[in-house]
């Protein structure tokens, strides 16, 4: 058996997708669906069983998980980096996760968790996933922190040799849709671009990046869940990755890539960005990616315009909304 948390988010779901395919639908999907629309990315998806996370941790707490449990893939968190009830994002996003790691790991359980790029914060003490430079990161958001404090943790207790986390930089693809104004920059592009036949980017607020040349590390979610895999399939793999493609692409390639993909000639507009994240806003991001390349020099990753091309015309024209 197969734990999923946050198996109906946009990540996990994506994660079930993949061990669909693999043929493996012994899985029980943990989540919180409230009053969300992310219900709709298990419709198409195979698993034996559905839990509230809090009636899952229950169960764990009081040690009655009523499965023989062969793996965690805990992707379940609040992953809004505006989100400011920091209460909230300690007990789901540090304690929960702590929690439940400790308990996959007294019963000697593949414990497998999403950190996040947020981590790193500004960007000015690098993106290096040496573990030795992890307490020195300062993270610029209460999400990252939350996140930040559980790297710390498991650091702290030496289980980066008995688990695997996976910190996260800007993925983006199908399921996302029920995220709000935390879906990528492809999807509101997309939307845009149906709309009003333009983009509107943040203008840049360093002399050194021209308007809509900030620069991500975009990652395709199909490319995530290929890692994930292969994590799954090699437990004596463990340790905090990160996952990118190693390769900072700029607001405007992303954007363009869009356009080309609906056939269309880029016409975009930078506007003002608001005051109020001008200050927590990162410029530049790129994965370091030598610490799992060097367990897994085989590992490929999309070209950003074949990702977004991927996404865009086999299931955003499409109104495919879900793998």
């Amino acid at each position: 058996m197969i734990i999923v948390t946050g198996g109906a988010g946009f990540i996990g779901s994506a994660v079930v997708w993949k061990l669909n395919e693999k043929g493996i639908d012994d899985i029980v999907i943990v989540d919180s669906l409230g009053t969300s629309t992310k219900w709709k990315n298990l419709v198409n998806r195979k698993f034996v069983d559905y839990l509230d996370k809090d009636d899952f941790l229950d169960l764990v707490l009081d040690d009655e998980v009523p499965f023989d449990v062969e793996a965690v893939i805990h992707m379940g968190a609040c992953s809004s980096t505006t989100e400011r009830d920091a209460d909230y994002l300690m007990e789901n996003n540090y304690r929960y996760t702590a929690q439940l790691a400790r308990w996959a790991v007294e019963k000697d359980i593949r414990f497998i968790y999403a950190s996040s790029a947020a981590t790193y914060g500004d960007g000015s003490r690098g993106f290096s996933d040496d573990d030795s430079i992890c307490s020195e990161l300062r993270p610029i958001n209460m999400y990252g922190y939350s996140k930040q404090l559980f790297d710390l943790w498991v650091l702290r207790n030496g289980l980066e040799k008995k688990v695997a986390g996976i910190k996260f930089f800007n993925v983006f693809g199908p399921n996302e849709y029920h995220k709000g104004d935390m879906r990528s920059v492809i999807h509101k592009s997309f939307e845009q671009i149906r709309r009003t036949g333009k983009v509107k980017l943040f203008k840049s607020y360093r002399p050194d990046f021209r308007d809509g040349e900030q620069k991500r590390d975009f990652i395709y979610v199909k490319d995530c869940v290929k890692v994930i895999w292969w994590l799954l399939n090699n437990r004596e793999i463990t340790g905090i990755f990160n996952l990118g493609t190693g390769h900072a692409r700029t607001w405007n390639d992303l954007v363009k890539a869009v356009f080309a993909s609906m056939d269309l000639k880029p016409e975009i507009e930078y506007i003002e960005m608001p005051e109020s994240i001008r200050n927590q806003y990162q410029y530049f991001t790129e994965a370091k990616m030598d610490k799992l390349l060097a367990l897994n020099d085989s590992i490929q990753f999309s070209m950003l315009e074949d990702a977004v091309s991927d996404y865009v015309i086999n299931y955003l024209r499409k109104n495919e909304r879900n793998l």
